[in-house]
């Protein structure tokens, strides 16, 4: 039987009980894998020893999301993992930013994309004229960031084509005239 025909059994619900159960348990440790950082402030809360809080918080951001992920792997199997991945990378191509934008739309992306960047490297030296910047600097840090993140999605796909082609030795580059 093909990798495939599996996936599509698991997908309909026609697969035996057993791969079943195995997909919910290894998804339910992949999520309380990824949430393990979430517990940090909970550790640093707590009245455990600072060494302890350290390694516990280590673990909790690095280690633990990453063996609950090969844990989980394991334990869903490779037909269980390509379900998952198969789901996805569906949702990502069904929600995720369109190949071809307008050109108002890629616009509106790069101001998005470049305004914090540019903010963020003349800050620095301009900061200290603006009197009221100290005071709200994590919230200023935080709005550039997301406008970085939802540019580069404003931006569509074949900006990321090009972003892609920067890290190719031999891409070439095309420039077509409207």
């Amino acid at each position: 039987m093909r990798s495939d025909d599996r996936n599509d059994k698991l997908l309909k619900g026609n697969a035996q009980p057993q791969m079943v159960w195995r997909l919910r348990i290894g998804l339910t440790i992949l999520l309380i894998g990824f949430a393990s950082p979430l517990l940090i402030p909970v550790v640093a809360a707590s009245d455990l020893p600072s060494g302890w809080k350290t390694a516990l918080s280590g673990a909790l951001a690095l280690g633990i999301p990453e063996v609950f992920s090969i844990l989980a792997i394991a334990v869903m199997g490779r037909e269980g993992f390509d379900v998952i991945k198969s789901r996805f990378y569906s949702f990502i191509k069904r929600h995720g930013p369109p190949d071809r934008v307008s050109k108002p739309r890629y616009n509106l992306g790069l101001a998005m994309l470049l305004l914090p960047l540019v903010f963020a490297v003349l800050g620095p030296y301009f900061f200290h004229f603006i009197p009221v910047f100290d005071s709200y600097r994590l919230s200023v840090s935080i709005v550039g960031d997301l406008l970085v993140i939802s540019g580069l999605l404003v931006l569509g796909g074949e900006f990321w084509d090009k972003v892609r082609a920067l890290f190719i030795h031999d891409a070439v580059v095309q420039i077509r005239h409207s």
